[in-house]
Order: C-alpha cells, then sequence, then structure tokens
C-alpha cells in the first residue's frame, strides 16, 4: 500500500510481505494519530464533565462518576445527567462514524454515509411512522420495540434502492450521492407531511427527532446502542483487509477470494442497522458519517486497519465536542445537537463534491 493519504480508489491491498521502509512510516504516522485523536477524546470527555452550572473540581468530578464524591449532589450530577449524555456521544459517534467509513468503502463513494444517503432519513421517517400512525410514544414496551424496528425498516427501504442504483443500473458515484440527495429530500417531505396529522403530544415527540437530543437517554438505552455499536464494529474490523482489496477494484477483491456481492449486502444491513438504532434513540444527527473517515483519511490514508478505528475515534470526538458547544454557547440554553453537526458536515460535503467533480472533468 503507498504512504500517507491516497487519491480514492488508488491503494492496493498490504501484502504482509517484506514491508517497506515508507509503509513503516507511514505505520507510525498513522499509529501516532490514532493516540493523538484518544489524548483529544479524553480531554473532550472532561470537558464535557465539566460543562454546567455545577462547578465542581475535576477530581470530585472523576469520583462522582463511580459515586465516590464528598458531595451527594455531585454523585446525582454526573452520574444521572453528565455522564449519561458523554456515553450517548461516545456510541452514537463511533457508530456514525464507522458506519460512514464502510458505506464509503463498500460504495467505493467518498461522499457515502448514512445521513448523505437518505437511510438517517429514512429511519427517522420510520420511527415518525411508528410515533403517530401505529402510536408507539406512549405504547409502553411494544412502543420501545416499534420505533426501533420501523426505523431499521425505513433505513433498509432507502439501503435497497441505493444497492439497486448502484448494482443494476451502475449508476456513477456521483449519482449515487444525488439519488441520496433526492431520496433524503421525499422521506424529509414524508416526514413533515405526516406532521400534520400528529397531536400535540405526538408533535412534541417529532421535534426530538428533527433536533436531536442527547440528553434523553437511560442507561438501558445506552445498554442497547452499545451493544449493535459494538457487535457491528467488530465485524467491520474484521473485514478490514476486504475493504483494503475493494479499494483496487471489484476484479482484483474477487480474485482474492472476496464475495463481493455479499459482504457488500450484509454490511449495507449493519449499517442501517447501526444509523437506525442511534436515530431511534437520539433522533437525526447528520454528516458525522461523513466528516470523520475524511478526518482520519487525510492523514492515515485509505487503509482500513487504521482508518476504521480511527473513524471510530473521530466520530465519538466530533460529536462530543459538537455537544459541548451546543451546552456552553448560550448556556443555560442547550443548541439542537443536529444543527451543529450540520453546520460542521456542510461545507465539507460541498467541498469534497466539488473536488470531485473538478477531478472527474479533468479525466
Amino acid at each position: 500500500m503507498r504512504s500517507g493519504p491516497s487519491s480514492w480508489g488508488n491503494s492496493a491491498p498490504h501484502s504482509h510481505s517484506a514491508i517497506d521502509p515508507a509503509y513503516r512510516r507511514n505505520q507510525v504516522r498513522s499509529l501516532t494519530f490514532l493516540a493523538i485523536l484518544a489524548v483529544i477524546l479524553a480531554a473532550a470527555i472532561l470537558l464535557s464533565l465539566r460543562a454546567g452550572s455545577y462547578e465542581t473540581p475535576v477530581g470530585e468530578l472523576i469520583r462522582g462518576i463511580f459515586g465516590a464524591a464528598r458531595d451527594e449532589n455531585i454523585n446525582r450530577v454526573v452520574r444521572s445527567n453528565r455522564l449519561p449524555r458523554i456515553c450517548t456521544a461516545l456510541i452514537a459517534g463511533a457508530g456514525l462514524g464507522i458506519s460512514g467509513c464502510v458505506l464509503q468503502a463498500i460504495l467505493r463513494n467518498p461522499l457515502a454515509s448514512a445521513s448523505t444517503l437518505g437511510v438517517s432519513q429514512g429511519a427517522s421517517f420510520g420511527a415518525a411512522f411508528a410515533i403517530i400512525v401505529l402510536n408507539a410514544g406512549t405504547a409502553g414496551a411494544l412502543g420501545s420495540a416499534a420505533i426501533p424496528l420501523c426505523a431499521f425498516a425505513g433505513s433498509m427501504a432507502v439501503a435497497l434502492v441505493i444497492l439497486g442504483l448502484s448494482r443494476f443500473k451502475q449508476i456513477s458515484p456521483e449519482g449515487i450521492v444525488l439519488a441520496g440527495v433526492a431520496i433524503s429530500s421525499m422521506f424529509t417531505g414524508a416526514t413533515t407531511l405526516i406532521q400534520y396529522f400528529a397531536d400535540e403530544i405526538q408533535l412534541a415527540s417529532l421535534v426530538f427527532w428533527t433536533f436531536g437530543n442527547l440528553g434523553s437517554t437511560t442507561w438501558s438505552d445506552l445498554r442497547v446502542m452499545g451493544i449493535v455499536v459494538l457487535l457491528t464494529s467488530i465485524v467491520f474490523l474484521l473485514h478490514r483487509w476486504d475493504y483494503n482489496a475493494l479499494l483496487s477494484g471489484t476484479e482484483t477483491a474477487v480474485s482474492l477470494g472476496i464475495n463481493v456481492r455479499r459482504l457488500t449486502m450484509a454490511d449495507m444491513v449493519l449499517c442501517c442497522l447501526t444509523a437506525s438504532t442511534i436515530v431511534s434513540y437520539i433522533g437525526l444527527i447528520n454528516f458525522i458519517g461523513l466528516v470523520a473517515p475524511h478526518i482520519v483519511r487525510m492523514v492515515v490514508g485509505n487503509n482500513h486497519v487504521y482508518l476504521l478505528p480511527g473513524s471510530i475515534l473521530a466520530g465519538s470526538t466530533l460529536l462530543l465536542l459538537g455537544d459541548l458547544f451546543a451546552r456552553v454557547a448560550i448556556s443555560p440554553v442547550i443548541l439542537p445537537i443536529g444543527a451543529i453537526t450540520s453546520f460542521l458536515g456542510g461545507p465539507l460535503f460541498l467541498y469534497l463534491l466539488f473536488k470531485g467533480g473538478s477531478r472527474h472533468a479533468e479525466r
């Protein structure tokens, strides 16, 4: 594999024999960057613990995580308010980051992510359908199961359309992105239309999906999100060399014994499962899955051995920092996290779109 950042799709899978010095330098640089990301993430966690109207020394806050602070109010604030919010940002950011990275790999499209392809919008419509049509928001345990299931069904509907366009109609990567924009608009319009028939209670619940909210998850919600993100991330990491092979083309991957069609279908389902689970609990969060992999790719290149864990760290860091900004910008008012991440990802999306378009024109 070439060292350093490379143009999209030009990296070859790494051979385990004869590691050259250039690859070794790239390996050291990649590991150093991952360590820096981990340090930044740890600092963001400490800053998020401190953020709030209840000023407390850092040592007491850390003890409050374990319920060992001298002031019982600190234990209550940390364990019931700040810590669940931080864990939500870490888990959701990790899931969105790695799923965006995998979508970019299997579709060979640097603009692919759950939000740009409409997968998140499909999941959001499914959740809205469950709340209003099925009245799942007030259906107790049945409702808590119906919302994630409908969100998953909505995201899979989008995934099937995207797969059909890419596999059977042979639409270009740029065309896939434009199709994703059209699908996003359709599902956003459908979600808006279905709100017209909602009552006040249902409408208040739907505002949650529109803005995104990291502060309403319980520890049981976090367990579900954590298990889904952990299991899907393990599967993705196990296929890291397959994604490297795909960068050299479908023919190369097939010659290496990879079942490309099965890999694409399975990973698309897992990406939809991850995105729909996150959306069903925290609402619509845009562009984390697009931004995080590209930040990492600028340093480590297209080697998924480092790109996948880097996307996890970068996604968690970006969502946590975005939430921190939303909490402290005009405190005590908490800004909607979905708007913050859209401001972050929108300019990068336009940059990548125009960069890809100009490169295509040069050819």
